[in-house]
Parts: C-alpha cells; structure tokens; sequence
C-alpha cells in the first residue's frame, strides 16, 4: 500500500537533493553553451581544417553515449594526473557533451538566415561584429529557440546518469532512500514528481520566451 509518509519524508530530502541536479544542468548549459558557440564557429568557417575539427567534436560527443562520456572523464582525469571532485568530472562531461548538441543547434540556426542580410548589413557600414550581434544572432536564436527549450529540458533528465560518479543528485539521492526504507515507489515517484515540476518550469519559461521574441 502507498505510505504518504514515506513519500513526503522522501519529497523532502529530494527537494535538497535537486540542488545538485539544477547546478549540473545550469553549469553544463553555461559552459556548453560557450564552448557551442566556438564549435559552431568552426563548423560554418571557410578553412577547412577548422571545419573538419568542429565536426569531428560533433561527431565524437553526439555518437558517445553520455553514461560513457561521464565514466572516461572519471577515470581519465585522474589517469593524466588531475584529481578533481566527483562533482567536477560530472559537470565537465556533460558541459563538453552539451555543446555538442547545441552547436548544431545553432548550425542549424543560422543556416536558416540568408546570407544577403549580413552583406547588406556591412555595406550600410555596419562592422562584421555588430552585423552578427545585432542581426544574425537575435535571429538564430528566435529560429532555434524551440529547439534550445527542449535540449534544456533533455539535459535535466540525462542529469540523472551523473549518479554513476557518485554524485548525489536527485536520482541517486531516491535511490539511497529507496534502499534505505525498502520504499521504492514512495521515492521514485517523489523524484518523477520533482523532475516534473524542474521542466514544468523550463518548458513554460520557455513559451513565454518565445511569444516575446514573436511580438518583438
């Protein structure tokens, strides 16, 4: 029978367990963010090399599953000599995974702006610089927006693996409860219930985000 006791004894460790799993998908979508636009950079770029190379990092990051990506870093940081915390491993994992994705993401945005916009832009004196600032980017990101909403949204549930390393985020945190109380269905429906109200949230900023832009 359903203990609504257990449940709410386990809601509420798991709502401080979420921490951990918000601050891996906040770091990873930071970071992946930043190294995304470099890789997008270098996937639209007219040398070749710089091509190749930004696809072979899409290539790589999106054909590793993530579970492996985040045991090689585990193991691999301390095998070249670098000991970093569990929590460290984790977030850099999913930080280069991450960027992976929405490199494309964006690749895919800008590909959608015709390429007279940024010429036109320029012969009205506008510098490289303030044409993909100003026009390109606002642009891609309303074309890309949707698809960044819902890469936001995976990345939170794939959060869920980095509890191979020992990080005790949310999944890993209902596991030890479950084992702790013999009460499995009392701690995985608390944590399906917490997960759905992290995207919940996501999904309708989301939305708003997006009627904005549409007006704007």
């Amino acid at each position: 029978m359903f203990n609504f006791l257990a449940f709410s004894q386990a809601l509420r460790l798991l709502v401080f367990a979420a921490q951990a799993t918000i601050l891996i998908s906040l770091i990873g979508l930071v970071v992946g963010f930043v190294i995304a636009v470099g890789v997008c950079s270098a996937r639209l770029s007219r040398n070749r090399l710089a091509s190749r190379l930004g696809g072979a990092y899409v290539f790589f990051f999106r054909g590793v599953p993530l579970l492996v990506q985040l045991l090689l870093t585990y193991y691999l940081l301390p095998f070249i000599g670098i000991n970093v915390p569990p929590l460290v491993a984790a977030a850099t994992a999913v930080s280069l995974c991450e960027a992976a994705y929405l490199a494309e993401i964006l690749r895919g945005g800008f590909a959608g702006i015709p390429n007279g916009q940024l010429e036109a832009a320029q012969l009205l004196g506008l510098s490289r610089f303030n044409a993909v600032t100003r026009i390109q980017v606002p642009q891609a990101l309303r074309l890309t927006l949707p698809s960044l909403v819902n890469e936001v949204v995976m990345l939170v549930k794939a959060s869920s693996l980095i509890s191979v390393v020992g990080v005790a985020e949310l999944t890993r945190t209902a596991q030890n409860i479950a084992a702790s109380t013999y009460r499995p269905l009392e701690a995985y429906i608390a944590a399906g219930l917490i997960y759905l109200v992290i995207n919940g949230m996501l999904s309708f900023a989301g939305h708003r985000a997006e009627r904005r832009m549409e007006r704007a």
